[in-house]
């Protein structure tokens, strides 16, 4: 795909990011597609959310911004299936958990946007929980 395809997509992951980081509700609607499928089973029970439940979830938690805790990030993959389905493989870390996300994006209107959000934790020890 584009240049333009792939630099969209990192900056949209970006965005995904930060709005985990600070519990940003309006930064996360900006890339996840109001109907998308949040799904874990990380505990060995598959947890699913429909956007509004996950944003009121969220919108719940104290941010690992607020409580300076460390960040990072990192794109492992991103795999073009035509010129509007995309699929990412992203890691992340917010104490004290690492994320593992499988992320399927789709190009609507101009714009990319995850249409599901699967993945997996791990637990990194002790401290607050915040979350993906």
């Amino acid at each position: 795909m584009s240049t333009e395809d792939f630099n969209a997509i990192a900056g949209l992951l970006d965005t995904y990011y930060d709005g985990l980081y600070h519990c940003d509700i309006e930064r996360l609607r900006q890339v996840l597609h109001p109907s998308a499928l949040y799904a874990c089973a990380s505990d060995g029970k598959l947890l699913t959310y429909d956007m509004a439940t996950y944003f009121s979830v969220v919108a719940q938690r104290r941010s690992a911004a607020s409580q300076g805790l460390a960040k990072s990030s990192r794109i492992v993959r991103i795999e073009f299936a035509g010129p509007v389905t995309a699929w990412v493989h992203f890691e992340c870390t917010i104490p004290p958990r690492r994320f593992d996300d499988r992320l399927t994006l789709v190009k609507l209107d101009g714009r990319w946007q995850i249409i599901s959000k699967v993945f997996h934790y791990e637990d990194l020890g002790a401290g607050p929980v915040s979350g993906g």
